[in-house]
């Protein structure tokens, strides 16, 4: 892809690497950020201008895609900043290892649908501003009816930087196989709230988890014991099946699983989701 590498070091000692964009990394703790910021190392020599993605689908078809943020239904109410395309992009060693898990997932008779993998710092930085805009709540019902948009950061729900933009982190749930039909969402459609019981909520082909995805309150916290039996047993056994392909879980994401042998543990990197940003 043609443009300028940018690369500088962040606040907390890390590095964000983008093409032909600047990169603004904001200090607060949250999405996904599944581990306490490690202490500020010395910065490598360089920074790699790419992370070595690939399309998850190029590597294995199996997997079912609902790439949320290349559209209007997710909690910010319109296609995200760097989306160009609804592809799930994954460092080669976390999609290989996301493979092996399919092929566990398949004996218990479900596949794996992800919602979001690669995310660029500019997604990030959308979603910072999108937070500090206090009259954008139209998603609220739906994404947060239970917890003040003023609170998202502060409880961990939103933040930045978070270790999706590293390349090996992915928002992934179960689906029985066969798979049902996807229902399509309709923008300006009310959906029933994300804390709804299964079948009030928007009609997500996954198993029941107890919440819908990027569910930004309590329940969503993967050991919460407010949700019902089916929904504890079906997120235990997506956590196993993910910890034992070698991925670690965030507490308060039930959905949320970092690749732990992760190629790139302290570099952010801005490059669009596109197929040309794989390779």
């Amino acid at each position: 892809m043609p443009g300028t590498v940018s690369a500088r070091l962040t606040g907390r000692g890390r590095w964000a690497v983008g093409l032909g964009a600047a990169v603004l990394v904001a200090g607060v703790s949250g999405c996904g950020r599944d581990t306490p910021p490690p202490e500020p190392s010395p910065p490598p020599m360089s920074a790699p201008a790419r992370p070595g993605l690939v399309v998850l689908s190029d590597m294995d078809g199996r997997i079912l895609t609902d790439i949320r943020y290349a559209t209007a239904h997710n909690f910010v109410g319109r296609p995200v900043d760097g989306y160009q395309e609804p592809l799930c992009l994954l460092t080669a060693p976390a999609a290989q290892a996301l493979r092996r898990v399919q092929d566990a997932a398949l004996a218990t008779g479900h596949l794996l649908k992800v919602y979001d993998c690669y995310r660029p710092q500019r997604a990030v930085d959308d979603f910072v501003a999108w937070g500090a805009d206090p009259g954008r709540q139209e998603t609220k019902a739906e994404f947060y009816p239970r917890v003040a948009k003023s609170a998202l950061f502060d409880r961990g729900y939103l933040g930045a930087p978070t270790s999706h933009s590293r390349g090996s982190t992915v928002d992934l749930t179960l689906v029985a196989q066969p798979p049902p039909a996807q229902p399509r969402h309709v923008p300006g459609q009310p959906s029933g709230a994300c804390t709804d019981p299964y079948g009030r909520r928007f009609p997500d082909t996954g198993v029941d988890m107890g919440t819908g995805f990027d569910c930004f309150d309590p329940l969503s916290h993967t050991d919460s014991t407010a949700v019902g039996v089916t929904a504890r047993a079906n997120r235990q056994l997506l956590r196993d099946l993910m910890t034992d392909g070698g991925f670690v879980g965030y507490d308060r994401e039930w959905w949320h699983f970092r690749y732990r042998d992760e190629p790139w543990p302290d570099t952010y990197f801005d490059l669009p989701v596109t197929r040309s940003s794989a390779g």
